[in-house]
């Protein structure tokens, strides 16, 4: 069932957005050569807390960590340990969440480490480029084909592979809730959008296949052919005037064309 919120409701969620939007950002800026995923995590769960939210990943399913932290082919759901350390070169991509007060806020930003290739970081602008465009699709009246359609077709023109295992979600007083956000998908197919439902709209896009492979911990995706991976993701609310971003923070706003 699609739970969709009220205008109170949403206004509520702008909290959970605000911190988890603010710790991506923080957390982004201490991406370096040898700085371990452990640190990010534990820096990650300091700042949520003292923000005064709760993190929302420690412990959802098992999860042992605050955020996701993937690195080049690693697509999502990367576990932190103090044994990964950042090289010049790595792409990661960090997924935080944050729950104020029952709601939750959840985003995603892949981030360059050092100096990366120039083909890397295509695939990076490139995914950003599909998230805005999902995100400017989640409008009443459309429908969810035309939010996967704007992904694909973007990551598709770049000759990039569109994950189809791991999909985006609904959200609210639960981390996923229905429906399911596939990054591929029809114009003017699927369920109607309206006002009133919040989305976490996030790109995975490989440089390569869109095959995934899930490792043994049961948690880590990475890309069947060892290609680097991009993932971006904002939480949105569809209202009458259009899509609302939840988790906005200054450096994460849309670049002008």
């Amino acid at each position: 069932m699609i739970i969709r919120k009220s205008k109170a409701e949403i206004e509520a969620m702008k909290e959970a957005g605000r911190i988890s939007a603010k710790v991506l950002r923080e957390v982004g800026s201490k991406v370096a050569p040898g700085v371990t995923t452990l640190e990010l995590d534990q820096y990650a769960e300091e700042l949520i807390r003292l923000e005064g939210g709760i993190p929302a990943f420690k412990g959802y399913g098992g999860f042992p960590g605050s955020i996701c932290a993937s690195i080049n082919e690693q697509i999502v759901h990367g576990i932190p340990s103090a044994k990964v350390a950042l090289q010049e070169g790595d792409i990661i991509s960090i997924d935080t969440g944050a729950t104020v007060d029952g709601w939750v806020g959840d985003n995603a930003w892949t981030y360059p480490v050092g100096k990366i290739s120039p083909e890397v970081q295509k695939l990076l602008d490139v995914t950003e480029k599909c998230m805005w465009a999902g995100l400017d699709a989640a409008r009443p009246g459309n429908r969810l084909g035309d939010i996967g359609y704007a992904v694909q077709s973007i990551a598709e023109a770049h000759g990039y592979g569109v994950v189809r295992e791991y999909v985006g979600h609904g959200i609210g007083r639960n981390m996923h809730e229905e429906p399911n956000v596939p990054n591929y998908g029809h114009r003017h197919r699927g369920i109607l959008l309206e006002a009133g439902m919040v989305l976490a709209i996030e790109p995975m896009i490989n440089m390569g296949t869109r095959k995934t492979r899930q490792m043994p911990d049961g948690w880590l995706v990475v890309t069947r052919d060892g290609k680097p991976s991009a993932h971006f993701e904002k939480t949105v609310a569809i209202t009458e005037d259009g899509p609302v971003i939840l988790t906005t923070e200054e450096d994460h706003k849309r670049p002008v064309d």
